[in-house]
């Protein structure tokens, strides 16, 4: 509401607005006896719509991926972004997987190896992009390979990686979880299309 300079204005106590003084006492009277904030966002709304605006913006709902209870509002967030069963496709196969299941499939994943067509040698996927802005095509050029790197360099890799992820599941408990993802993610894909 526009309000001409020369006229003095007050706050109203309801809805911390400003509001012209000659029309304070009015606006007040209304304000209170149709408006209430909402103790959550702050947003002034009807009283008889007070419990539809927060069963709409605010009621606690359930992820329907991993059954966490958020806030409505943050519920498209957290499926996008912070839901550890959202689906994220591995870098290297592009299959689609659990974002909880995406690192140790991608440490496997990474691990496979396919051939460089200008040295012609096997290089590891997740080696592949560093591999390719250095590679010249002679096949003499092998430094960056991780054949070359000594066992004590090869041994402190893995010790940070240990740190950095905690104990390891048993060898078949990591297959049967990726069995199981590319499952869940096929039955997903083809509920899709």
């Amino acid at each position: 509401m526009a309000v001409a300079s020369d006229q003095t204005t007050s706050i109203c106590n309801n809805c911390d607005r400003e509001i012209p003084s000659l029309n304070l006492d009015l606006h007040v009277a209304h304000c209170s006896l149709k408006l209430e904030k909402c103790k959550i966002c702050g947003l002034m709304v009807p009283k008889k719509h007070a419990d539809k605006h927060f069963l709409k913006k605010h009621a606690p709902v359930t992820c329907s991926l991993c059954n966490e209870t958020v806030e409505r509002e943050e519920l498209a967030v957290h499926k996008g972004e912070n839901c550890p069963q959202r689906m994220l496709a591995c870098e290297y196969c592009e299959f689609p997987l659990p974002a909880i299941d995406l690192i140790e499939h991608q440490e496997v994943c990474g691990n496979r190896t396919e051939l460089c067509h200008l040295c012609s040698r096997y290089i590891m996927l997740r080696e592949r992009s560093v591999h390719e802005s250095r590679c010249n095509g002679s096949t003499n050029n092998i430094t960056e390979s991780s054949r070359n790197t000594s066992q004590a360099e090869r041994d402190r890799g893995a010790l940070r990686t240990q740190q950095h992820e905690g104990p390891k599941p048993p060898r078949v408990l990591t297959i049967a979880i990726i069995g199981i993802a590319v499952v869940l993610g096929a039955l997903f894909y083809q509920r899709k299309a």
